[in-house]
């Protein structure tokens, strides 16, 4: 009866004693990051059969089992990665936001005192201070412009520096958990599928901040190892055995780093940036695509559209000097470099995987107001060319035969080409670098027209004609060396003669309308009133122009006229719709952030409350096992009385 005691007693210490272990190792590990709590797995041993029927013989702990719900985990870590996802894309968002909308240091400022200066020249066309108040006012636009443009590249770099790490960090997780899975295999076949607890922690902690830098799914295994997907199905890790990706730059995009899945055999395949979801580095590759590329290349089209149309108009004045305006501003010309005598060009890149004899097709911006802010990609297939605008994944056209003019852009097929070969085409994304300012010389601002409209003093009747304005494009100079006159043959007709025309009378019998445009080679002039027979006016070059304003004039009206996007937007409401739009997805990103972070909260705490260790449990649990410890051990004390009477009586 003793022996049955003592053993009883025994497993009772040794279960109290497994107990106090597992508490203790609770409390010791309550703030360890990824820890779930353990219990002990307790029963009753088998009974043993008398005649005085079944006798108990102790308890024993089957297993110390984690309190762990895979289904808890999952909600976690999948409210995690989306919010992991949400806090990069608006830490970055959030940079362009400031700056663009910043009022000293956005463009806004900066258009409104260039065109400050314009008017100050419309209302002193012959101050030299005005027209050097101007150029100075077009170098501080310049400046903002470029300036602007360089914190988009050094935001790009940042990106770029950052999926780089985000990759690093990827590959690292991906390496331990194959580890893990590995010692995980050996403690289960040593301890007879005994679960090791604290590896299972540990391997859910690394899922866990895997998920934090790219959405996965885990796949469990018989062995208790994990299998790991991510993007479109891509294994990342397969029981002992972890794959990696590798950053590069991008094919088509030299100035992007993008993610190539490196596959069992060494070979790396680029990975499609929207296969990479959720967590940091979805954030992102998200944000560069989505946010940062567009932002850059409307902040250029607006430059190159202010560029494009203020040069037009001031190609149609004339300078202090008595000479045509030239180009005001620098544009990019068709051989790619910035410059004052060519229509503007698009970035054009070759895919690093085309033919290596391959050219690259000549892209030229022939339309300025329709112009889009996306990017585009040319490939060429076996039957033509194909244009895709990536904005939408719109086809433009297909297998077609090039030239072909779309969005405004104009493209020629390149010298040499192969099946396979594509580009991407950026237009505007480099136009902020390459704006500038053309002259520096005051007396080239092209402030007053060319030409100029007179009556002859011996005219009879009460006709008046307008000063005249020059038509796009101008005309040549020879034009303008000799004056032309308009004879009215009658009251209602009258004839255009030109000392430059062969034969010198180039319009005859003209019927008069009053107000009418009269238009030729290169200019318009009206006349009112009522002319007599024989009345002459006279179109002339603007020999005395240096208080004219007339061309200065139109200039200024350059900033409310609607020249962009279809001619739907000015330079000022372009720029505008640009802080907008960041500012619209900037403060989406961040409510739909922080409504992420509290489901990541609700969603933790919903785990923790079944996973996390409760300190005042734990003490009750503490006391609970100390004193079934000493009762045992009372027990035993008990059955060495008796086994010590046993002995006595035998003597």
């Amino acid at each position: 009866m003793s022996d049955g005691i003592f053993g009883i007693s025994i497993t009772g210490l040794r279960a109290a004693q497994i107990g106090l272990s597992t508490a203790g190792h609770n409390i010791t590990n309550a703030n360890t990051p990824g820890f779930s709590r353990q219990s002990i797995v307790q029963g009753t041993n088998a009974p043993l059969y008398t005649g005085a029927g079944f006798l108990g013989q102790g308890t024993n702990v089957s297993t110390v089992k984690r309190i762990y719900s895979q289904f808890l985990d999952n909600q976690v870590q999948s409210a995690q990665t989306k919010s992991s996802y949400l806090d990069t894309y608006y830490s970055q968002i959030s940079q362009l936001d400031n700056m663009l909308a910043d009022s000293s240091a956005g463009l806004s400022p900066a258009l409104q005192e260039f065109f400050q200066g314009v008017h100050d020249v419309a209302a002193n066309p012959a101050s030299v201070p005005s027209r050097q108040s101007m150029l100075s006012s077009s170098e501080a636009l310049v400046a903002r412009f470029q300036a602007l443009n360089q914190r988009f590249v050094e935001i790009r770099d940042g990106v770029n520096s950052q999926v780089s790490s985000s990759v690093g960090l990827i590959n690292s997780y991906a390496q331990q958990i194959a580890t893990l899975n590995h010692q995980v295999s050996i403690a289960e076949a040593s301890a007879n599928g005994q679960p090791p607890n604290d590896l299972y922690d540990q391997r859910d902690k690394l899922v866990a901040d895997l998920n934090k830098e790219v959405n996965v799914s885990v796949v469990k295994q018989d062995d208790g190892s994990y299998n790991i997907f991510m993007g479109k199905g891509q294994a990342l890790v397969v029981g002992q055995q972890a794959l990696a990706l590798s950053a590069r730059p991008m094919p088509d995009d030299p100035e992007s780093i993008g993610v190539a899945y490196v596959n069992y055999g060494g070979s790396a395949q680029m990975l499609p940036q929207g296969s990479l979801d959720g967590g940091n580095l979805g954030g992102f590759l998200a944000f560069r695509s989505e946010s940062l590329d567009k932002a850059q290349n409307e902040l250029g089209r607006v430059a190159i559209g202010l560029a494009q149309t203020f040069n037009d108009q001031h190609r149609l004045g004339q300078d202090l000097n008595g000479d045509l305006g030239g180009y005001y501003f620098n544009v990019r010309g068709a051989s790619g470099v910035p410059g004052q005598n060519a229509v503007p060009s698009a970035k054009v890149l070759a895919n690093t995987q085309n033919n290596v004899a391959s050219g690259a097709p000549a892209v030229t911006l022939t339309d300025i107001s329709s112009v889009t802010s996306s990017d585009y990609t040319l490939t060429r297939s076996a039957t033509g060319f194909t244009l895709t605008r990536l904005s939408d994944n719109t086809a433009l056209f297909t297998n077609a035969a090039l030239p072909q003019t779309v969005d405004g852009l104009t493209i020629a097929a390149p010298g040499a080409f192969s099946t396979g070969d594509s580009w991407l085409i950026q237009p505007t994304r480099d136009g902020a670098r390459d704006f500038g300012v053309a002259i520096r010389d005051t007396a080239k601002i092209a402030a007053a027209a060319p030409v100029i409209g007179k009556a002859d003093l011996a005219n009879t009747g009460t006709g008046r004609i307008s000063s005249g304005t020059v038509n796009t494009p101008p005309p040549p100079n020879v034009n303008l060396q000799k004056p032309l006159t308009i004879t009215f043959t009658s009251a209602n007709t009258f004839n255009v003669s030109s000392p430059t025309s062969v034969p010198p009378v180039a319009l005859v019998g003209v019927a008069y309308t009053e107000g009418a445009d009269i238009t030729y080679n290169g200019w318009t002039v009206q006349i009112s009133g009522a002319p007599a027979t024989g009345d002459v006016f006279t179109v002339d070059r603007n020999t005395n122009g240096v208080s004219d304003n007339r061309n200065i004039l139109l200039l200024t009206g350059l900033q409310t006229t609607k020249t962009l996007e279809g001619s739907t937007a000015t330079y000022q409401s372009a720029y505008s719709q640009i802080v907008s739009s960041v500012g619209v997805k900037s403060r989406d990103i961040n409510v739909t952030g922080q409504a992420q972070a509290s489901l990541v909260m609700q969603n933790q705490q919903a785990q923790q409350s079944m996973s996390g260790v409760n300190l005042d449990e734990e003490a009750a649990n503490l006391l609970r096992y100390q004193q079934a410890y000493q009762a045992s051990g009372k027990m035993m004390q008990v059955a060495t009385t008796l086994f010590e009477t046993l002995l006595s009586l035998g003597k």
